[in-house]
């Protein structure tokens, strides 16, 4: 099985994004996926944003069940590959979790990239659009390397 964690800070935008796109990449694969997210200062249950829901769903991609969690070292350890929207989170996972840390990686390293997935909230819709087509990208171009790294 394939397993992936993403996680960005308050669980509401960016992760819970390139855990539906991941979701829907996967979703003809004959391999299973286990794809979640998660964030380094979430608070528990809150429903993802409004205009991440709403890109999402202009795309076919719905995750409304989806409730906001904070990082535990057992959520952490039941994951193959763990993927940070920045740089910070990546540090801060691999420093409080030393044993896991070779789990951990941006997302942008995943298409060969270095660098952070700028977060929308507050923005106008269209700072959410150009999220989802950055992280669309990266999950195309790192596909193979998500599959690699995330499987048992």
């Amino acid at each position: 099985m394939h397993s992936v964690l993403f996680v960005c800070t308050a669980n509401i935008c960016r992760s819970p994004m390139a855990m539906g796109l991941l979701r829907a990449k996967a979703e003809n694969s004959p391999e299973d996926w286990r794809i979640e997210s998660a964030g380094t200062w979430a608070v528990k249950g809150r429903p993802a944003a409004e205009k991440t829901l709403q890109v999402l769903a202009e795309q076919g991609i719905q995750i409304s069940a989806q409730r906001s969690r904070p990082v535990t070292r057992e959520l952490l350890e039941s994951f193959n590959l763990i993927l940070t929207m920045e740089q910070g989170h990546k540090e801060a996972l691999q420093v409080e979790f030393p044993q896991l840390a070779t789990r951990v990686y941006t997302l942008t390293e995943m298409a060969g990239g270095y660098g952070d997935i700028d977060d929308p909230i507050g923005g106008p819709l269209e700072a959410f659009k150009e999220t989802y087509a950055e992280i669309a990208q990266i999950l195309d171009h790192g596909f193979d390397k998500i599959k690699q790294l995330s499987e048992d």
